[in-house]
């Protein structure tokens, strides 16, 4: 075995069995479990005095454990839903129960009446798609109208709905409850660019049987009349930040989150995940002696109710401090649901699957299969370029869904109970959360206490290879990806020599270490956002897919360009900005290497 082998095997696969089987043998689940329970009785709208208790529980313990902790209460765009109704707008028509998303239109209860319309659509229902999918409405005309389609009521088919001119959105959820949700694009607070974007109509959901009878109502042609009502505008909410600080590099930091407000009770989404953050924070206090950087934990409000608010202000907030410091961001959402039994479909950016492997085969001995992050939880830090890794957790496999007849969902270990009343204690499984605590201790301990941070761009670059072979094969002989293959392959060449220097022994305050560390973030600013966002830095996208390269995504459509030479032109024009970020992007990664391995 070579030296450049074994020094990236070593830092893959780096890890303290003796400090990493204490942390482990001090996890209990005495305080998380009475978390849990609490919360179970407690509804977390955002910036409501219900919420204001669960953070005080919060505050509570780590005031006891002598936890540094600070509570921001920041002003932010929040939507509360509080009513709707549907009927059928005829004498003696039925009526339909019915739920209004977050950032709906508010009607203030008056009724709105129109023709209705039924467009055929995809659920949403399949993995992936439960926060992406949209409307393809053919052409059909429906302005004035009110659309009836399937799937959750999300910003993707939203906005296609209100684009195509129609007055009002009906959105038939695929089982027999009604899923509650948000269905704005702006993510977080609007701002100046994107205040035009806040939904212009009104949006209701109903359950599968009741939007059967409405499809066979639209066929005869008849009408609705729907109405909401929801609190929408500026309201205080809680951000909870807890600081552990490193013995060694207290500058370099990892940051650990998630969501603290809930739909109803929220116990999978999210009082576990809560409960396992809290758990993180009493043991390694404890060890904090034993970590070489330091672990931030927050806990957001406006996850819900403000399309991830309150951790896009901490990234407005706090973002240069961010870009300066942070190793990478790890979501935590909807640890330890009843009956999971596998770790498909979990999420992680590719420099950071060889940790992610590694850590779930070690501690639970499972098999873990990742996937790219979608533009959902709270990655709100693509734009500052923060490696990234987990947002939901352990989830049921496909086998044992298919075998309990359950659709996807976004949260709850795929219990369908997810954003609705039934996400209650029963949802929650003791064994199953400290499986999951242990998975977020031991891959946390690892980015905090080695020398060199266990992750691999090479991964990243390798993913950009087979993205660009994709849009390569799409546009044909129209547009040349040569540049941005070239410029990957002189990244390659200088990643191989810098991983093969990797500073695998000795400590993180070494210089070497450092200097390695520094080019790991450094390559993480530059890439991350070159692949995961169309807006500026420190700005957000929106709330809808963003595919790999999306600067480059748009090859795919040559085949719908045909020989248009309008089309064609402003294709060519776009690919050919959208290349030239890319290759620089990589130029700037390649120097980055270059000088820490000089």
């Amino acid at each position: 075995m070579s030296e450049a082998v074994s020094s990236v095997d070593r830092l893959s696969a780096w890890s303290d069995p003796a400090l990493e089987g204490e942390v482990l043998e001090a996890l209990s689940l005495d305080a998380p479990w009475e978390v849990v329970e609490r919360f179970s009785r407690i509804v977390r709208l955002s910036g409501t005095a219900e919420e204001r208790r669960a953070i005080d529980l919060l505050r509570d313990r780590l005031t006891a454990w002598g936890i540094p902790h600070t509570l921001h209460e920041p002003e932010c765009f929040i939507s509360l839903p509080l009513a709707a109704s549907l009927r059928i707008a005829e004498p003696d028509g039925p009526s339909f129960r019915a739920k209004t998303p977050a950032m709906s239109v508010s009607t203030d209860d008056a009724e709105l009446v129109g023709e209705l319309v039924y467009v055929s659509s995809a659920d949403g229902s399949q993995a992936g798609e439960v926060f992406s999918t949209g409307v393809a409405l053919g052409g059909r005309d429906v302005a004035g109208k009110i659309v009836l389609t399937e799937g959750f009521a999300s910003p993707g088919k939203v906005v296609d709905v209100m684009r195509a001119g129609a007055v009002g959105g009906i959105f038939i959820n695929p089982g027999e409850a009604i899923h509650e949700g948000i269905c704005t694009t702006i993510w977080g607070t609007p701002d100046l660019d994107n205040q035009g974007d806040q939904p212009t109509i009104p949006v209701v959901a109903v359950n599968h049987p009741d939007g059967q009878a409405l499809i066979a109502a639209a066929a005869r042609g008849a009408s609705v009349a729907l109405s909401t009502r929801l609190d929408t505008g500026w309201r205080r909410i809680p951000v909870l930040v807890a600081e552990i600080p490193g013995a060694e590099v207290p500058d370099e930091f990892v940051l650990l989150h998630g969501h603290l407000d809930s739909w109803h009770e929220g116990v999978g989404d999210n009082a576990t995940g809560d409960a396992t953050m809290l758990e993180i924070a009493r043991v390694f206090w404890e060890k904090r002696d034993r970590l070489a950087r330091s672990l931030r934990i927050a806990w957001w409000s406006g996850h819900s109710h403000g399309r991830y608010a309150g951790s896009t202000w901490y990234a407005d907030q706090f973002g240069v401090e961010l870009a300066s410091g942070c190793v990478a961001q790890v979501n935590c959402d909807s640890p330890g649901c009843r009956w999971v039994d596998s770790y498909q479909e979990l999420t992680a950016m590719s420099e950071t699957e060889p940790l992610v492997d590694t850590v779930i085969r070690e501690t639970t001995g499972l098999t873990p299969e990742t996937e790219r992050p979608p533009r959902a939880g709270d990655y709100a830090f693509n734009g500052v370029g923060l490696t990234g890794f987990y947002m939901l957790s352990s989830t049921m496999s496909r086998e044992v869904r298919a075998a309990k007849g359950l659709y996807a969902v976004g949260g709850c270990g795929a219990n369908i109970e997810w954003h609705t009343e039934g996400d209650t204690l029963q949802i929650a499984d003791r064994d199953n959360l400290l499986r999951d605590i242990r998975v977020y201790a031991a891959s946390l301990l690892r980015v905090l206490a080695a020398p060199a941070v266990p992750f691999d761009f090479r991964r990243t670059a390798a993913e950009f290879r087979q993205t660009l072979a994709g849009y390569q094969a799409a546009a044909g002989e129209r547009f040349d990806f040569a540049p941005s293959v070239a410029a990957l392959d002189a990244l390659d060449a200088a990643l191989g020599r810098f991983y093969a220097a990797a500073p695998t022994d000795g400590a993180a305050g070494d210089p070497a270490a450092r200097r390695f560390n520094a080019a790991q973030r450094r390559l993480a600013r530059i890439l991350v956002p070159v692949n995961f966002s169309r807006a500026e830095a420190f700005r957000h996208d929106p709330a809808l897919n963003v595919p790999p390269l999306p600067d480059l995504a748009p090859a795919g459509s040559y085949a719908a360009a045909g020989d248009d030479p309008a089309l064609l032109g402003v294709l060519l024009a776009h690919l050919t900005r959208g290349q030239n970020r890319l290759v620089w992007a990589l130029m700037l990664a390649r120097e980055t290497v270059e000088a820490a391995t000089a």
